[in-house]
């Protein structure tokens, strides 16, 4: 954290003297500032909208049907970009975790690299524009494929690094977390986040429907990178206005420390816990499922029209929720609600070969979508808030933040899983007899079945133990007003020693001259 963040952060806590009083900290903390003002809270809300201003749900179809990189190979490719991903995650870590700058430890990291991200992105999306037609082995373009897959996860890293530690640290409030979230969650649907997504979906389907005459990598290229741009310029208009306040440590943590900060922050090891047992499900998503069944995309969107007011509308049960129930329940019911849907949407498919049938499977996606909506706000607001609270934690237990080395220590294990199950997915849809250039709708009926049972109920049965873990999850309400209790007094008391041995050695240096 910069000097003048430290002396901003310092001024505005002697403005709420809940802080520096004997009034109650957790009534300062929790309720009597709010940090983020109207221009940061924008840019807050651009960025969570270039989040999904993307066309990104159909980059399988892109890769199986326009790039054509074989399976083998393309499983090939994912191991040794996951092995050096796994290589240079702690190192990326430590690189930012000991970052002190006058931008703050995550900025420069955003900043810097948010522009070579977004050439990498629009490169992405031209790719067939250098190889034209030409066949899933063909080894020209499996070379610049797999130079651009390192190149991409290197820079990718960086980025994905600092920001996810870079978002607990916008503010020191975890109300004002809350807000943030849930306004961003609320608002940037009505802004239009997914509309790429849907107007893709259409022209998609007319495409392969020939009903459109025109080139479908020309279309990918187009969509990919217009919206790679804009989401782009979003987000680094969000990471020039904002600012970091939570204060970092003086003295810079070593890789030891960071490692024994894991082991340590039992919500961290818990949550990583349930992502592994979670991450043994073997699945095929909807989009796959509708393309290659029912022959198109926009079903799926058809069948999302009755419900999409109300993930919305389910953002004003998240205050409610939250003083009914503890973080603990709301993370397990909406896994178990989830559950219980998928597994009532498969066995409804399976009866009578409901399935094959375009009409009953559509009403059958919109009901499922309409039950599981009522959750959404829930969801995302519980999910994204659970990380801020685990990191709050590390530095309440162990007197310093280590948001990168624990991230990077949370999903090290969880790479390491989805390589292989990367791996194992690719066999598995070969074992089902799918077969890559095939025109859409004539696989045969047996993998049209698995490629409905992998949208549904195999992802539940092999990675239903993920649940497990969140019943262990340790910050009940009372520990968790004490944790902010006392984070609010050392922040402080780290804020005014920093100023006062600044002003001393200032003062000295001008005694001295």
């Amino acid at each position: 954290m910069s000097e003048n963040e430290i002396i901003e952060t310092n001024e505005t806590s002697e403005n709420s003297q809940e802080a520096v009083t004997g009034r109650n900290l957790s009534d300062n903390i929790y309720r009597s500032h709010n940090y983020v003002g109207f221009k940061e809270t924008i840019a807050y809300l651009l960025n969570d909208f270039s989040n999904t201003f993307n066309i990104n749900s159909f980059r399988e179809r892109y890769i199986w049907d326009v790039v054509k990189i074989d399976f083998g190979i393309s499983a090939i490719v994912n191991l040794f970009t996951g092995a050096w991903d796994i290589i240079n995650d702690v190192l990326i870590a430590s690189i930012v975790d000991n970052t002190r700058t006058r931008l703050g430890k995550f900025r420069p990291y955003l900043i810097g690299m948010q522009i070579p991200m977004t050439i990498l992105g629009m490169f992405y999306w031209t790719i067939p524009l250098f190889f034209p037609d030409t066949a899933g082995t063909y080894i020209p373009k499996l070379i610049v494929y797999f130079a651009f897959s390192v190149i991409q996860e290197t820079a990718g890293t960086f980025t994905s690094v600092a920001k996810s530690g870079y978002m607990s640290t916008i503010t020191p409030n975890p109300n004002e977390r809350i807000r943030l979230i849930t306004l961003a969650e609320l608002l940037t649907g009505y802004m239009g986040e997914d509309m790429p997504r849907y107007i893709f979906g259409v022209v998609y389907d007319m495409i392969i429907a020939e009903k459109l005459k025109w080139k479908l990598s020309k279309t990918f290229m187009a969509f990919g990178v217009v919206t790679a741009t804009v989401s782009s310029l979003f987000t680094l208009y969000f990471f020039l206005v904002s600012k970091e306040r939570v204060p970092q440590s003086i003295d810079r943590p070593s890789v030891k420390e960071g490692l024994r900060a894991i082991v340590t922050n039992y919500p961290v090891l818990l949550m990583c816990l349930s992502d592994f047992l979670g991450g043994f499900a073997i699945s095929s998503n909807d989009d796959n499922y509708f393309i290659d069944v029912h022959g198109s995309y926009s079903l799926i969107t058809l069948a999302n029209i009755p419900s999409s007011l109300n993930g919305s509308i389910s953002y004003a049960f998240v205050s409610p929720m939250r003083k009914r129930f503890s973080s603990k329940a709301l993370w397990v019911g909406a896994d178990m609600y989830g559950d219980i849907l998928n597994v009532s949407y498969f066995l409804f498919g399976w009866i009578g070969g409901n399935y094959l049938k375009k009409i009953p499977m559509v009403v059958a996606l919109g009901v499922r979508e309409w039950f599981h909506k009522w959750a959404f706000g829930v969801n995302k607001v519980i999910n994204a808030d659970l990380w801020n609270e685990a990191m709050d934690y590390c530095e309440w237990k162990n007197g310093y933040r280590m948001e990168a080395t624990t991230g990077v220590a949370k999903n090290l294990v969880l790479k390491i899983q989805a390589l292989v199950m990367g791996s194992v997915r690719n066999i598995v849809l070969k074992k089902i007899g799918y077969v890559q250039g095939l025109k859409i709708g004539t696989q045969d009926t047996s993998t049209k079945f698995w490629l409905f049972a992998l949208s549904s109920i195999i992802p539940f049965a092999t990675g239903s133990l993920g649940i497990v873990p969140k019943l262990l999850w340790p910050i009940n309400r009372k520990k968790r007003t004490q944790m902010y209790d006392e984070l609010a007094e050392r922040r402080n008391k780290m804020v005014n020693d920093y100023i006062e041995n600044f002003a001393e050695a200032n003062s000295d240096k001008m005694a001295d001259a």
